[in-house]
């Protein structure tokens, strides 16, 4: 492993980087194992249902290969299930993975290398990892980042091949409640940024008002990339508020 170059801001880094490279990269792996595991069995879901909106075989894989994000692939998923067409399910996925956005950039100066090295490494950004890594004062663990990341790629990927290889049919799905799986997860995102900040929690009533109401007059894709809109919209306008 290569010594941990300083700081190029500055600033002070927090005492958890004492430990080895080697250390911090396992107990990265450590962490990326429980979140592998979850991530497998929700690969799983999103692998079946997919095939069974008619996806085929490759594309579910292909796009756990490229996107590997659960809640942009689902709603990739929901909104060309709800009739919303591929632009709008391009554009909803977009907008959720938007988020990785803010996260890149703070975690970027704890990034090594040029920048093809740094653009590598900073596909490691995803919601379990980032949190993980992150050791407060603005600093982050790369080496706790890319081991959390390195089990749950794989582990997303193989689901998804697992659940398209299955393909249950519509009995098996209901009654093992994998029909529940798509809007239980939204709702776990959505209750998870009500116990965040107040913004947070402004931007997510926002979103949940406009899917109630549009959903009762525009099919579901349409529905769920207007939500997403408006809780952006709800965030840009409560930060300049505050």
């Amino acid at each position: 492993m290569e010594p941990e170059p300083a700081s190029d801001t500055g600033g002070t880094r927090p005492a958890a980087v004492s430990e080895t490279p080697r250390q911090r990269l396992v107990a990265g792996l450590r962490v990326g194992v429980g979140l592998a595991l979850a991530a497998f069995m929700l690969a799983v879901t999103f692998g079946a249902l997919a095939r069974s909106e008619g996806w085929g075989v490759i594309a579910p894989i292909v796009c756990s290969l490229v996107v590997f994000s659960g809640s942009a692939q689902f709603a990739l998923a929901a909104a060309l299930a709800g009739g919303g067409g591929i632009p709008a399910a391009v554009t909803a996925a977009a907008l959720i993975n938007a988020r990785f956005i803010p996260m890149g950039v703070a975690v970027a100066g704890d990034l090594r290398g040029g920048r093809l090295r740094r653009a590598i490494e900073g596909q490691a950004v995803v919601d379990g990892s980032w949190v993980a890594a992150h050791l407060g004062g603005g600093h982050f663990d790369r080496y706790r980042l890319i081991g959390a990341t390195i089990v749950q790629w794989p582990a997303w990927v193989a689901g998804t091949a697992l659940g398209v290889a299955l393909a249950p049919p519509d009995s098996v799905v209901e009654t093992l409640g994998l029909d529940v799986i798509f809007p239980a997860f939204f709702l776990l995102l959505l209750l998870d940024e009500l116990r965040g900040a107040r913004a947070s929690r402004f931007a997510a009533a926002i979103g949940g008002v406009v899917a109630a109401g549009l959903v009762l007059v525009v099919p579901t894709g349409l529905a769920l990339l207007g939500s997403t809109a408006g809780a952006l919209l709800g965030l840009r306008g409560k930060g300049k508020q505050s």
